[in-house]
């Protein structure tokens, strides 16, 4: 992590900080790489102040869902990262927030939720009546184009030379 005693002799200890920290863990969920290797610190140091440890049922571990999802593959974070075209270039040490920030970007292409979810639990009602008026839809005729041979065959060269990873050709 780069992080000297220097630099470190002035900041609070875990336990000045414990109270704090499991206040904001607090009826949350925890996305962890790797949960049991930072658990074990974490859990440690929980007992050294008389503090239970952290609840595995809260916890979420991405390193598990990768080995389900990708077994026998490489599923460190910078494997993640490269598997999922995310910059880690950043990441020159080890930095929490760094981690995190890159983490989260691993956790939503591991969980195939790429795009944002629907809130289907809006209060508001919306005006989303449909007319079926059949002479306005006779009015505005939808028509098809098809792309010609031509067409078709540039559109096919450019997905073959243009694009980095191609599963359409």
């Amino acid at each position: 992590h780069g992080y000297s005693e220097k630099f470190l002799s002035n900041k609070k200890t875990f336990s000045e900080i414990a109270e704090n920290f499991l206040n904001f863990i607090k009826d949350k969920k925890i996305i962890i790489h790797n949960a049991a290797f930072d658990l074990s610190f974490l859990n440690y140091e929980l007992r050294l102040v008389n503090q239970k440890p952290i609840d595995n049922k809260i916890i979420i571990d991405t390193l598990e869902i990768a080995r389900q999802k990708y077994p026998g593959s490489q599923n460190s974070l910078d494997a993640l990262c490269k598997k999922f075209n995310i910059d880690n270039s950043k990441r020159e040490k080890h930095n929490a927030l760094i981690d995190c920030q890159l983490l989260k970007e691993i956790y939503i292409n591991l969980i195939d939720q790429k795009e944002l979810k629907l809130n289907l639990e809006n209060s508001e009602i919306l005006d989303l009546s449909v007319k079926n008026n059949s002479a306005e839809r006779d009015n505005n005729p939808k028509k098809i184009i098809k792309p010609s041979r031509e067409e078709l065959k540039l559109h096919k060269e450019f997905l073959t030379t243009h694009l980095k990873k191609n599963y359409f050709t």
